[in-house]
């Protein structure tokens, strides 16, 4: 059996586990999508939202693409956000990063990457805005720590700016937005922040590393 044929037999046998736990969870997502979460994370392979979370089908809405990064030119992201509020009816989003990221990583080196170079910009735009806290650290490893975890921050502040969570609060909606990163290390999810309806900027969770305490 190839890499592929072991794909479709893989999800034979899980759609064959689920369906003898719950046997009416198909027929049920057949009707409708009900998801509680939007999730907007990074598309590396390691960090699936439903499977770290443990979430069956059709509790989380997900928009992944390199280094989770949520900006109004991205009309992909800014798409799944107005479906997720305006259809779906989903109140809470969580922005998900995660330490090691590839596409920070590249994003402070100075090599050339090629046209992702202009995807990268919108880290390196959060890396000059908050210098002095990744240049602060007392190693490298520490500094791309930082940044990952600012990045997380950064997107958090753009999603909860967009004019369509704006105008859901507006009228009357209350959104969260979260800031979470994967240790993938450890396999736990960590908070950073949480940007609450009305609020100015995202509050630091108090659990969150000190360098990040002063940007609260």
């Amino acid at each position: 059996m190839d890499a592929v044929e072991e794909l479709l037999e893989r999800n034979r046998l899980w759609a064959q586990r689920v369906k003898e736990s719950d046997p009416d969870l198909f027929s049920a997502l057949a009707r409708r999508q009900t998801p509680e979460f939007l999730w907007i994370g990074c598309a590396d392979s390691r960090v699936s939202a439903s499977q770290i979370t443990d979430l069956p089908p059709g509790r989380m809405f997900v928009h992944r693409n390199v280094a989770n990064i949520a900006v109004p030119s991205d009309l992909s992201c800014m798409t799944v956000l107005q479906f997720a509020i305006s259809v779906l009816g989903i109140r809470h989003i969580i922005v998900c990063g995660h330490y090691g990221c590839g596409g920070v990583q590249a994003a402070m080196s100075d090599e050339d990457h090629g046209p992702i170079d202009d995807w990268l910009n919108n880290i390196r735009h959060v890396h000059r805005v908050h210098a002095r806290v990744v240049e602060g650290a007392s190693d490298p490893r520490e500094a791309f720590d930082r940044l990952c975890e600012l990045n997380v921050i950064e997107q958090v502040r753009n999603v909860a700016a967009t004019t369509v969570v704006r105008n859901a609060s507006a009228q009357g909606f209350e959104i969260t937005v979260y800031g979470w990163i994967f240790d993938i290390k450890s396999g736990k999810l960590k908070k950073l922040c949480r940007h609450r309806p009305g609020a100015a900027d995202p509050e630091i969770d108090p659990e969150a590393p000190s360098a990040l305490q002063s940007l609260g």
